[in-house]
């Protein structure tokens, strides 16, 4: 069952997508009304749209442009998944991208992953920044990375996109842990090489790819929400060092973990304290 809540609603409308349907249930043919730029927080399903099969994973984009007919599948059913969606007035799409874009999906990267995060500590109250300044803010990123991505690649037969969502998940859910692509590969039974076509044919990444990606992932939320020093964050996310993490991290958001995390919590100080102020 899809559940919908609109945070926001304008010429930037955030909406938060919550779908539990599994396997067995039904589903339809619809077509996009809008522009859109979505962001998977959680689980994973199919995306039907434009002759291929795009499996999204925690971290892919789903795309939508006004008039494309899409339809949602559940084949790999993990217990229901969560969507955070941008959608855009015509003329801003303009501004970001005068020629829009494409529906269909785009596979996890680190930089929107980051960006995201920033929109997901909005939504939820955990900043002080605007939500729909950082959901502009993350469509804009989505537009500017779009000349060097693509949508997630088709070929991959049913069996071999089932591995690597199955995958995926479990690398997304154990990221703080060493891992290897022959411990991967030995999970799913495929060899080493075997394995790598696979994952990156179905979602777009190597499997080491989608890990880094995860760890900044998970970073980010940790230094947004807590006050955990920089270094445990590294550590727990499984960074093996900290100018490793310091790198990576600079890298997907053009600042420090320490800059990320001050930008994140210093809006959000300041405006406690007034609330606590006497009046």
């Amino acid at each position: 069952m899809l559940q919908t809540r609109t945070l926001i609603d304008g010429p930037v409308s955030v909406v938060e997508y919550r779908c539990d349907a599994g396997p067995q249930q039904p589903s339809y043919w619809e077509a996009h009304t809008g522009w859109s730029v979505s962001f998977v927080q959680r689980g994973t399903f199919s995306c039907h749209c434009r002759g291929r099969v795009h499996e999204l994973v925690p971290g892919s984009v789903l795309l939508g442009r006004p008039g494309d007919e899409y339809r949602c599948t559940h084949e790999h059913h993990h217990g229901g998944d969560e969507c955070l969606a941008v959608h855009l007035a015509a003329q801003l799409v303009d501004e970001l991208a005068p020629r829009g874009w494409q529906s269909g999906a785009a596979a996890p990267c680190a930089e929107l992953m980051v960006s995201a995060e920033r929109m997901r500590a909005a939504a939820c109250g955990d900043s002080d920044v605007a939500l729909d300044e950082a959901a502009l803010s993350f469509a804009a990123r989505y537009a500017t990375l779009a000349h060097d991505g693509a949508p997630l690649p088709a070929a991959a037969r049913a069996q071999d996109r089932r591995r690597a969502v199955e995958s995926a998940l479990w690398i997304d859910a154990h990221a703080d842990q060493p891992i290897d692509l022959h411990t991967l590969a030995r999970r799913c039974g495929l060899s080493a090489y075997h394995f790598l076509r696979v994952f990156a044919a179905a979602l777009g990444v190597t499997p080491h790819q989608y890990l880094v990606r995860s760890r900044l992932r998970h970073a980010a939320r940790r230094l947004v929400e807590g006050d955990q020093p920089i270094t445990e964050v590294a550590l727990d996310c499984g960074f093996a060092d900290l100018s490793n993490f310091v790198r990576s991290f600079r890298r997907a958001a053009g600042t420090s973990p320490r800059g990320f995390r001050r930008a994140a919590q210093a809006d959000r100080k300041i405006f406690q304290e007034r609330l606590a102020a006497p009046t």
